[in-house]
């Protein structure tokens, strides 16, 4: 998966159904970032305008059966339905996914997913709340049981991540942030190898999607996140430190502080959490074993 350089052409965040030519196009939820007109006060009233990022609802449908709907940004859509079917522990494989179509309309997206019947099934057993708000990671979920799902152990005695890796994957990431760079309103996720070269970065209004996203195209491209960390732009929640746990992460860093529910589940997981990750500083709160010097 190539690094992005530059801002994403927005065609290449559109399936091919919708081009700009296309009748619905420009009615806002096609776009990721669009420029939209204020009126700034200060001392007075003069027009403005300012690229604003967008948030809309994102349906993922499994073999016909709706089950959540998650408010986010209209962008690395077959990302974010392998990520999310992976990381919601749908599938446990991207390769069970036989079909990913999105279906853009004047409410929204859906993103319609075909997997095998038992799969399937096991989704429908679970049940479904079919609103997600952009802040949450926990949805398609009825119970306690559900949400708190057991912590998957991983392996011991992984090579652990240099601290100069992750100075440098934090110093890096800002500057491939383009559309935050435009809207301030941006998530951020990203995979770093051992060298600390972000190699995948996504955005979105929801951290969870973002990371998602990025575990996504993780699956897509052949690859597991064990081969490098994770890094993400927001508070380390334990839903982030679960997907991190199910995509078989070494290292989750971020770049503000973790929850309690977090650092517990990242123990019991085996999992290195870090927390605010700024320039050369970092609090390490689970394993640091999986972190070797010098910087």
């Amino acid at each position: 998966m190539a690094l992005r350089s530059e801002p994403p052409r927005l065609s290449d965040t559109l399936p091919p159904a919708l081009s700009p030519d296309h009748p619905l196009f420009g009615l806002g939820y096609a776009e990721p970032v669009r420029a939209r007109a204020f009126s700034r006060l200060d001392g007075g009233e003069s027009p403005g305008a300012a690229a604003v990022a967008e948030e809309v609802p994102i349906a993922l449908v499994y073999n016909g059966r709706p089950h959540v709907v998650m408010m986010g940004t209209p962008a690395d859509l077959e990302d974010f339905a392998v990520g999310f079917s992976l990381t919601e522990e749908i599938v446990g494989r991207a390769e069970e996914i036989s079909r990913i179509e999105a279906v853009r309309h004047a409410q929204g997206i859906d993103l319609q997913l075909t997997i095998p019947g038992a799969a399937g099934d096991r989704l429908e057993r679970r049940g479904r709340q079919l609103v997600g708000q952009t802040g949450c990671g926990l949805c398609g979920v009825e119970t306690i049981a559900e949400a708190l799902r057991p912590s998957r152990r991983l392996p011991a005695g992984r090579a652990p991540v240099s601290r100069a890796a992750l100075w440098r994957a934090e110093a890096a990431l800002p500057g491939l942030q383009h559309w935050n760079a435009e809207t301030g309103a941006l998530h951020a996720a990203a995979w770093a190898d051992d060298a600390g070269t972000p190699e995948i970065v996504r955005e979105d209004v929801g951290r969870h999607n973002a990371l998602d996203k990025v575990i996504g195209a993780l699956a897509r491209g052949g690859r597991t996140a064990s081969a490098g960390f994770l890094v993400v732009t927001s508070r380390a929640s334990y839903e982030l430190v679960q997907k991190a746990a199910v995509a078989d992460a070494r290292l989750l860093a971020a770049v503000s502080r973790p929850t309690g529910l977090a650092i517990r589940l990242a123990e019991a997981s085996g999992l290195t959490l870090v927390g605010l990750l700024r320039g050369r500083t970092a609090n390490v709160y689970t394993h640091p074993e999986g972190l070797a010097g010098p910087d």
